[in-house]
């Protein structure tokens, strides 16, 4: 009765309260009021409730998703039609989340990357276009599964040299270099949405057109590499249950 009851009111507190992480307390100041930008949103760990709760913060957010159609968001088109949350509303961007040729360098305050990195062929060309278009001193906040809970925990990380070389090569989003690995490793039992292994592989050759696949396995310390490598500072690194983690960097101020 007493575990029963500590549930009741974890569960009753979260419902009021919401579940934010106490070490992202002290960033509100990074979000509030501003207008940033959200690749494969919206996310509902950014909602008010949730451990991430940026939206209620900020002035505005923009959203880039890379169809006008997809498994998650279902049917979208481009315009002022990013419902982020309630009564909130920004400009959707039909576009790769690695080509954002259509947005100025230095435009936003805060890019969002929720469970959408994982997705990319070519991780560093994201990155690297998220952070032209984040202002000086703007902040990047990525949130990534931590494969050791999910679907993915018999695949190793992805070596930080594999993915500066597929970005020094370029690699296209048509990419599967990873698929008979992905196929191979592929936990069955933690993925019951792929609906079998033939079904997992006739979805997995499409994948250019639904980006299902997760085709890069990250750690904290991967996505630290990739912000090093690109001269940002991480601000955040940290892990969110059941299965997240968490990194945030920052842009460098202009220097002279």
């Amino acid at each position: 009765m007493g575990i029963s009851l500590t549930r009741f009111l974890k569960k009753v507190k979260i419902r009021l309260f919401g579940s934010e992480l106490p070490e992202f307390a002290q960033w509100h100041h990074v979000f509030e009021g501003k207008t940033g930008l959200e690749i494969g949103g919206p996310s509902k760990i950014f909602g008010a409730k949730d451990f991430l709760p940026i939206y209620k913060y900020v002035a505005r957010v923009d959203g880039v998703n890379f169809s006008a159609e997809t498994v998650w968001e279902g049917q979208i088109h481009e315009g002022e039609s990013y419902t982020y949350t309630k009564g909130k509303i920004g400009h959707q961007f039909i576009r790769e989340g690695h080509e954002l040729d259509v947005i100025a360098d230095n435009t936003y305050d805060f890019v969002l990357s929720s469970h959408s990195l994982e997705h990319f062929a070519n991780p560093m060309k994201a990155v690297a276009e998220w952070k032209r278009v984040l202002k000086p001193g703007g902040v990047l906040l990525m949130v990534l599964p931590d494969s050791r809970y999910t679907f993915d925990r018999r695949r190793p990380i992805t070596e930080f040299a594999h993915i500066l070389n597929d970005y020094n090569n370029n690699v296209p989003e048509t990419e599967l270099a990873h698929l008979e690995e992905i196929l191979s490793l592929h936990d069955f039992d933690l993925d019951p949405l792929a609906d079998g292994a033939d079904n997992f592989r006739a979805r997995a050759l499409k994948n250019f057109e639904n980006r299902c696949l997760h085709q890069h396995v990250f750690s904290n310390e991967l996505l630290s590499q990739i912000l090093t490598y690109f001269e940002m500072d991480t601000l955040l690194s940290t892990f969110a249950p059941p299965y997240n983690i968490i990194v945030m960097g920052r842009k460098k101020e202009r220097t002279l």
